[in-house]
């Protein structure tokens, strides 16, 4: 009987311990590892997000793209954050092949007052012939006081070896490196299969210093025919450099210069408080009238706008600390109807800003070669999210890194269109190959095709042009130069986006 019981108790037991397992809820899936995104990467992709101008091209950049913060910080943890970056720009190298990254933000400040390591010697590099693999380079212009001239190197040099190794587009970039050594051609001539250099007219070894380069390289006022042309040599729109700009410009007042030639060969661009600046300049009867009007995606239509030709200037100095506004100086301006510019396959960003803008007013007269086609520009991203990326001083201080992608499209004051595939042809168009082996120091037109046609135009005497164009010689396939060829050369920028909006 009591055995009855025992097992009686022992199967209602069983049967309320099998209930109890099959009613157990099943267990839950594991929760998420939270990852966290790494700062200088969330800076990147976030910086990109709100202000790069493709962003609705590039599906990653999307604002719903990611599902999850740790998918999102998956994303952008697997990258160094100049990798990210890259990985992120739209059709890179392609449709854009401007913007750009530094590790450290104080670098991007020098290099945008003029100031980077170089060693003083401006080069155009090309193929030397069809075989697409042997490199010539022409000095353009070497810094008064640089590594370069000490070297004794000099405007026209040709450069066919580069430590001590005939060039190819294997080993140019040295000459872009901390030290190395060129070999200066002693006979150079341009034949309908290419540049042929032989001999070796010196050797130089060059040293690249810390190196603070003047924009307005050259200014002289040739009395030709009863007229009075200045030629202006202009390497960079350097907004701490206005001054010298201005003042170059009163020495033209000052010479009743009643025709302009703009020598913009070598320059790749920069500020466009600047070129704005240079227009009023070359005019004068035209301010108060749209110069430039510049296009932010659609997160930043606040920020578009358009800059007017004005009577000032701010002026600007560079110290270890930034660029301070030392404020606005009356600009001189010489009220031309007509300029002639000189361009070159480097004449790039603000220089054809500048060619653009001048040609909503006034005759623009281009002689040389195609520009390089930049009708894009930038801004500094800094990792300062509460100031929309753009305040230095109040950055994340856990690391240095800044960005200058492109953000804006611009148009001169007419809203009149820019070439939609390559760059500004020239109205008077002239071959690299026209310069080996002739070019001398600048003013010297018996050795410059462009110069010497500019000139011609003006006067209606020859100066020697139509002796020096090789008709059937070779076609060179331009490489770069040092503007184009290094990420802050080719730059249009803004100091102050937003400048005009209602506080």
């Amino acid at each position: 009987m009591n055995l009855k019981k025992y097992i009686l108790v022992f199967a209602a037991a069983a049967v309320v311990s099998s209930c109890s397992r099959d009613d157990a809820p099943a267990p839950g899936p594991k929760p998420e590892p939270v990852v966290t995104p790494v700062r200088a990467n969330d800076f990147v992709w976030k910086g990109l997000n709100s202000w790069y101008y493709w962003q609705k091209n590039v599906p990653t950049l999307g604002d719903n793209y990611f599902k999850t913060p740790s998918e999102y910080a998956s994303f952008v943890n697997a990258k160094k954050p100049d990798d990210l970056f890259y990985s992120l720009l739209y059709d890179y190298p392609n449709k854009d092949r401007f913007s750009w990254i530094v590790p450290d933000y104080k670098e991007l400040i020098a290099q945008f007052n003029g100031v980077s390591k170089s060693s003083g010697m401006d080069i155009s590099l090309y193929l030397k012939n069809s075989g697409n693999v042997d490199v010539v380079a022409i000095i353009n212009y070497i810094v008064p006081n640089s590594p370069a001239a000490a070297a004794g190197l000099k405007r026209g040099d040709v450069i066919s070896a580069v430590n001590g190794a005939p060039m190819t587009v294997n080993n140019y970039t040295a000459l872009f490196s901390d030290q190395f050594s060129v070999t200066v051609a002693q006979s150079v001539s341009a034949t309908s299969a290419g540049i042929v250099t032989s001999g070796v007219a010196k050797t130089a070894t060059v040293n690249a210093v810390v190196l603070e380069e003047n924009p307005v390289a050259y200014y002289e006022t040739k009395k030709i025919g009863g007229k009075n042309i200045g030629y202006l040599v202009y390497n960079g729109f350097q907004s701490n450099y206005n001054d010298e700009l201005n003042a170059a410009f009163g020495k033209m007042k000052q010479d009743n210069v009643t025709d302009l030639i703009l020598d913009l060969r070598y320059n790749g661009g920069g500020s466009v408080e600047t070129a704005v600046a240079l227009g009023q300049m070359v005019t004068g009867q035209f301010t108060g009238s749209p110069y430039v009007i510049l296009d932010f995606n659609e997160k930043h239509k606040q920020y578009s706008e358009t800059d007017n030709l004005a009577t000032t200037v701010n002026t600007y100095s560079y110290t270890s600390t930034g660029t301070q506004n030392t404020g606005p100086v009356n600009i001189n301006s010489l009220n031309l109807n007509r300029v002639y510019v000189l361009t070159s396959s480097g004449s790039a960003s603000a220089s054809e800003l500048t060619i653009q803008g001048l040609k909503a007013y006034i005759n623009v007269t281009t002689i040389g070669a195609e520009t390089y086609g930049k009708f894009v520009g930038s801004i500094t991203l800094y990792d300062s999210p509460t100031s929309d990326f753009l305040d230095v001083n109040s950055r994340n201080m856990t690391h240095t890194w800044a960005m200058q992608p492109i953000t804006f499209s611009y148009y001169n004051g007419k809203r009149q269109e820019n070439p939609i595939s390559g760059g500004i042809a020239p109205n008077y168009a002239f071959a690299p190959a026209d310069y080996f082996g002739k070019l001398k120091e600048f003013g010297d037109a018996s050795g410059d095709v462009a110069l010497a046609k500019a000139l011609e135009l003006i006067t209606g005497q020859s100066a020697g042009t139509n002796k020096m164009i090789n008709l059937n010689g070779p076609k060179l396939k331009f490489l770069g130069t040092n503007s184009t060829l290094t990420p802050f050369g080719s730059e249009l920028y803004l100091e102050h986006p937003g400048k005009n909006l209602k506080k």
